[in-house]
């Protein structure tokens, strides 16, 4: 099967510009300086590069899913997870709804390890792509629900 890379772009182009946009949208102001934070919480400017990479990563294994099977479990899997990553923001930083933000990332972080399981039968690859992410919302959710007790 010949790739097509023209997707590949629109792929990562449309994940990250919606990302990044989300993430200008509802940059962190006074409300989240004012939180309690645990001592794990890392720097503010870590967020924008790691978010990047992800988002490339992201892009990339919902490319190879679309070209496989556009229709199938891991595809519809990919789509869920892309809401609910989208929905995060919104929650936390716009609504200022903690608690419901911690909801929408436990789902998320659900899906992440659903799509590795599903995609893995199809392409390893496209599955391992989502290693660094499911890591990465892992240690998100354990920082969500710590700001959640300590606020």
């Amino acid at each position: 099967m010949q790739k097509n890379y023209l997707s590949l772009a629109v792929f990562i182009a449309v994940v990250l510009g919606i990302g990044l946009l989300i993430g200008f949208v509802t940059l962190p102001g006074e409300w989240y300086a004012s939180l309690q934070k645990p001592a794990f919480n890392p720097p503010n400017w870590v967020f924008g590069p790691a978010w990047t990479i992800l988002y490339i990563l992201i892009g990339i294994a919902g490319w190879r899913i679309w070209e496989i099977d556009r229709y199938g479990g891991a595809m519809k899997l990919w789509l869920l997870q892309m809401a609910l990553n989208f929905c995060w923001s919104p929650a936390f930083f716009g609504a200022q709804r903690i608690g419901l933000a911690l909801v929408i990332i436990f789902l998320l972080l659900l899906t992440i390890l659903a799509f590795i399981g599903v995609a893995a039968r199809r392409d390893k690859m496209a599955a391992l792509l989502f290693v660094p992410y499911a890591g990465w919302v892992a240690f998100a959710t354990a920082l969500n629900a710590s700001i959640w007790m300590l606020n």
